[in-house]
Formats: C-alpha cells, structure tokens, sequence
C-alpha cells in the first residue's frame, strides 16, 4: 500500500475521559482503504498496542467483520461494511433501540429482559437497561448482567454489551418459556439459524460440501454445538468447523463411505493431533450437554451419531419394544430376563433396516452399554404421574438390576472398595499421613466432595502440624463446590494465624481473582514482591493474573522476570508454556514457539506428579498445533 487514508482526530483521537473507539477506528481504516497492514494500525498516527490490536482484530475476525486473508493483512467483509455503517450512524445520533414484548416484560425476569435486548441490539449501553421503558434497577441490573457475563452469556467490551454466540442459544432455549405465539418463536429461530446457515453455505463452498446428507448433518452440529465453549483452547474457528464436519461425515449412514482421520486431516489441512484431541472430549468426555454414540467397524472405522437424530430415536423405540416385551413375558411366566436373547432380538430388528449388517459385532457390543443408558435415564425421572410412567419406571428398574448383577463393579463399589481398604491400612498405620493424603485423593477423584471435607477435618484433628496444608485442601475443596468465599475465609483465617507465612498470601491472590476482585489482587501481589523481590513464584503469580485478565504485555514482562529469578525452579516450565500462550495470543509466533517447546522439553523431564505433567504436556501440545502453521 503506497497511500493509507487515516480516519479524522474525531475518530482517532483519545478522548478526555475513557478510551477511543477501537472497532470503529479499526473498521474505517478498513472501510476506506484497499487492504490494511498490521502495522498501520501500530505506527503513528494511531499507535495502537500490539496487544489492543490483537484483542479487537480477534474480536472483529470471530464476529465475520475481518478478513484476515494472508499474514499481516486484512480486509472489511460484507457485515464489517454493515456494522461499520451502523456504527458511525449512531455517532452523535439518538439511537433507536428493540424493546421485549409485554409477554416477556409481564415476568420480571431481568436476566430475559436483558438477554432479549443483547440479542435484538447490536450492542446496548448499562444507561439503555435503566432508562424507559425498561426501567432495571441499579441492584438487579448488576446481578443480573453479571450473571450472565459469568455464563458467557454476554460480554462487555468498552462500556457496551454484546450477545455471544452461546447467548444466542439460550436465547432461543429461553424463548420457549413463555407463551409466544409459534411464529413468533419460529421467527425469532429463523434469525439465528439464517445467520449460521450464511457463514455454513461459504464453508460448504469453500471445502466442496455438496452430500445433502451430510451438510443437514452439520448444520444440526453446528446449531446445537456452540463454539464458544472450546473457543479458549481451540482459537481457530475454521478447525471447529472442520471437526463437526468430521462427525457429519463419519455417520453410520454413510456406511461404507468412511475417511480416517489422517486423511481428513491431509485433505482439510488440519492437524490430525488436534482433530482426535477434540473428537475425544466431545464423544467421550462430553464436553457438550448432547450425547455422542460412536460404533468401531474393524480394522478401525469410527463412527458416530447423536442423541435425537433420527437413527437413535428409532433404534430407542426398537429396543424399548423388546425390553418392555421381555420384561412382560419375564414376570408373566416368571423366568428370568435373557439380556442375551434380548440382544439378539434387536439385532435382528435394527441390522439391514438402520444399521448395514457390518455394524452387527459393533452393535452386540453397544447395545448392552446402550441399554443400561436408557434404563439409568429412565431412572433419572423424578416424575411417574401417569401409569404408564409408572409402568415405564417398573420395566427398566428391572433392566439397572439386571445390569448390576452382571456388573462386578459401579462406580460406588469401586471408590467404597478402594476405601475400605485403605482404611484398613490407615489403621494398622495410623500416623502416615500419606495413607490419609491417599484416601482424600481417592475421594476427590469420584467427586464425593462431603466426605473428602470430612475426611480433612478428622486429619486436621490427627495431623494438627500440619494445619495450613489440610486447610488449604479444604479452601480448594470449597472452590469445587462453588463456593469461594468460603474458601478465601479459610486462607484469611490461616493469615491472621501465621502472619509470616508470605505464601498464604499468595494463596489468596488467587482466591481474590477468583472472586474477580482484580485491583485487590494486583495490589496484593505488587506488596510482595515489594516486600520479597527475589522470590520467583511471585513474579509467576503476578503474570498468571495478568494473562487471566488477558493483559499479555504486562504478563510477559512478569514471567521473564519469575525466569530470571527462579532460575531453575520446580515450577519454571509452566512459566515457560505460559509465556509462550502469551506470545501466541499478540501473534508473536515465533516466541510462542521458542517458549512453549522450551517450556514441553522441560515438563518431560519433570518429576512432578503424572497427571500434573498430562495435563500440562496436553495444553503445550495444542498450543504448539495451533501455532505450527504460523513459523
């Protein structure tokens, strides 16, 4: 670019009070000119930050404002044309605002007022909430917006709040709460469903997506799958999309066409690390509150499909039919369920009318997972008003007895098993502390969070020399269990009672971030490293609650330091992987990349405990993924 138009100092310029309008600014510089470079917006005369151009071009790249089409340059795509209009229209404008309707605002569910608003404004100011005809409260209108801030429901950026995609999605949930009329309702899906089938058809064209079947598919994934829950380790929304498509494609259904994930991986140009990373926590860990099936075709062909679609709403009727036809005939002629037979008889049913006959091994093997799944989640039902409910609960009551009789272990005899025998230890050892530490990490692994806070408080009783680490575990514990005032009156506890122990008091830094109390935090930290200048852990400490609060300039600055404090610390390895995210997010790559495979080698050869170390391996690894493409 030869000649680059600037915006005016009305634009441009700091104003007394607050800080200048960074998506405006960013969005006519694109506006008016060809292509914008990186650094345009970081020379003078607008002299942005690399860490504020790199927060609001990420911003404006996610909403489809941006396109950054090669390294360092960017374009305005068509809706960043549309909200750059918008926004200069209400400069100096009254803005005309969407209010909810009566058959919302009758119920004084500010939490819907507001998520109405967000969704049908592009952004809203805190006075928009108070002013008529809303007229929200100071006190409600602060819980209320911050709970949904909390649930990444909304997000606040320069003074204005916006939806976010996971909003949006319970928009529509909350829709169905009041008595709307069905258009309305349908009108209101429309939208959003309108708004993800346009970025779904240039997907469709950009990757040649022309199987109807498997573009129904995705768009069902894409509409019920929210990006935003991944968005934190998963940057690149092009890769999430990729990944639905994996599942779209690999659908029973599509029997025999298959694709690995190597090769997925090869003709999609995506890590194949990255991709079975993310196939896993969504089918087995289930990240998403929607339920993934998966069936193995040998040598190695996966295959999935979700709860509700079509295919599993009909093999759940086909296998209901058999339980509740054997559980008639079992307690008719009073003999014994067959599950076996049982199996069988719904393999026969299911296999060449829903399944090709390949799947048969699969299907003898998942059905017996599949149907103690429908009996735990009939058991689940709180309500049995009608008979036919009652019968319901009667017939697969019958079907979880049936299960565990035949199961060695649940998960209640696994943990109360693994306890009773190291209680038996406890007591011919009573004074090895490390017995009772084992038994509470047992505990916490099977999340029985009561016993594990009465386990600590007979410890304390035993063990009272060590009162500061069993009350720590304690705070942690109450963290766990939502309840983190609870747990920072357990650290403030512990300060009053050893005042020398500078530690704690960076223990309670983190409580305070937790908390969100930023200011109190920093301040907290910044005294001791005052006070403790050498001591690299707190320089850590420092970097960690800045790059929470995604301050990754500063952050930067306070992990070198740690580094050039610590030396060779325990610890210097997180500090190194922590660094190099901070490089990954300014777009530093080649940083991130030094750092982060510094700070991997290290972690390797760590000796802290395996888990730890995992999990650690695991963050480092994505990162890395994620860079690879940019060095």
């Amino acid at each position: 670019m030869s000649v680059v138009n600037y915006p005016p100092k009305e634009i441009s310029k700091k104003p007394k009070l607050g800080k200048r309008n960074f998506e405006h600014i960013i969005l006519w510089m694109l506006a008016n000119n060809t292509e914008c470079q990186w650094s345009n917006f970081t020379q003078e005369p607008l002299g942005f930050s690399t860490s504020t151009l790199s927060k609001y071009f990420n911003i404006l790249k996610n909403r489809g404002y941006v396109d950054n089409y090669s390294r360092g340059h960017y374009k305005i795509t068509p809706e960043g044309e549309k909200r750059f209009n918008d926004v200069s229209r209400t400069r100096g404008k009254k803005r005309r605002l969407s209010y909810p309707p009566e058959v919302i605002k009758r119920r004084r569910n500010y939490d819907d007022w507001i998520l109405w608003m967000v969704y049908n404004n592009t952004s809203l100011k805190w006075s928009d909430f108070l002013a008529e005809p809303l007229n929200i409260n100071q006190s409600s209108l602060s819980k209320n917006i911050n709970l949904l801030i909390d649930k990444e429901f909304v997000i606040k950026e320069n003074k204005e709040y916006r939806i976010t995609r996971s909003g949006k999605l319970e928009y529509s949930r909350m829709l169905q709460n009041y008595d709307l009329d069905r258009q309305s309702i349908l009108n209101e899906e429309s939208k959003r469903i309108e708004e993800i089938t346009k970025k779904t058809i240039n997907f469709f064209a950009k990757y040649n997506i022309k199987d109807e079947d498997i573009q129904f598919r995705y768009l069902n994934n894409i509409i019920r799958l929210d990006y935003a829950r991944v968005k934190a380790m998963l940057t690149d929304e092009d890769d999430f999309d990729k990944i639905l498509l994996f599942l779209s494609m690999n659908h029973p259904n599509q029997y025999p066409n298959y694709i690995s994930m190597e090769d997925f991986s090869n003709t999609y140009g995506m890590k194949e690390s990255k991709l079975e990373y993310y196939i896993d926590e969504i089918v087995e860990n289930q990240i998403y509150p929607i339920k993934f099936f998966k069936l193995i075709v040998p040598p190695n062909e996966h295959y999935y499909f979700q709860e509700n679609e079509r295919i599993e709403i009909m093999l759940r009727a086909i296998t209901e039919d058999h339980i509740t036809k054997f559980t008639y005939l079992s307690k008719l002629f009073s003999r014994t369920l067959d599950l076996h037979t049982t199996i069988n008889n719904i393999l026969d049913d299911i296999c060449g009318l829903l399944f090709n006959e390949c799947f048969k091994d699969s299907l003898s093997e998942f059905l017996s997972k599949y149907i103690n799944y429908l009996a735990y989640k009939i058991e689940a039902k709180v309500e049995l008003r009608e008979t036919l409910d009652k019968l319901e609960g009667i017939i697969w009551q019958d079907m979880i007895q049936l299960f565990q009789s035949q199961s060695s272990e649940g998960l209640k005899d696994q943990y109360e098993e693994k306890i009773r025998e190291i209680d038996k230890e406890i007591k011919s050892n009573p004074d090895n502390i490390d017995l009772y530490n084992s038994k509470i990490s047992i505990l916490l692994y099977y999340e029985q969070l009561d016993y594990v806070l009465k386990s600590l408080e007979e410890m304390l009783e035993i063990f009272p020399e060590n009162e500061i680490d069993i009350k720590m575990k304690k705070a942690s514990v109450q963290r766990r269990l939502r309840d983190v005032e609870s747990g920072l009156d357990i650290v403030n506890e512990l300060i009053e009672r050893y005042p020398e122990n500078s530690d704690l008091r960076n223990y309670k830094v983190y409580w305070l971030q937790y908390l969100d109390r930023k200011e109190e935090a920093l301040q907290l930290i910044q005294d001791l490293i005052d006070e403790i200048p050498d001591n690299g852990t707190y320089h850590d400490t420092y970097g960690e609650i800045l790059m929470y609060y995604e301050e990754y300039e500063e952050a930067i600055e306070k992990f070198l330091k740690a580094i050039d404090v610590a030396g060779n610390e325990w610890y210097i390895n997180q500090t190194y992987i922590k660094l190099g995210i901070c490089y990954k997010n300014l777009d530093i790559f080649d940083l991130a990349f030094e750092n982060l495979t510094k700070g991997k080698n290290l972690m390797e050869k760590s000796s802290i405990d395996p888990e730890t170390q995992q999990k650690w391996l695991t963050i480092v690894n994505l990162f890395l993924t994620e860079i690879e493409q940019y060095i």
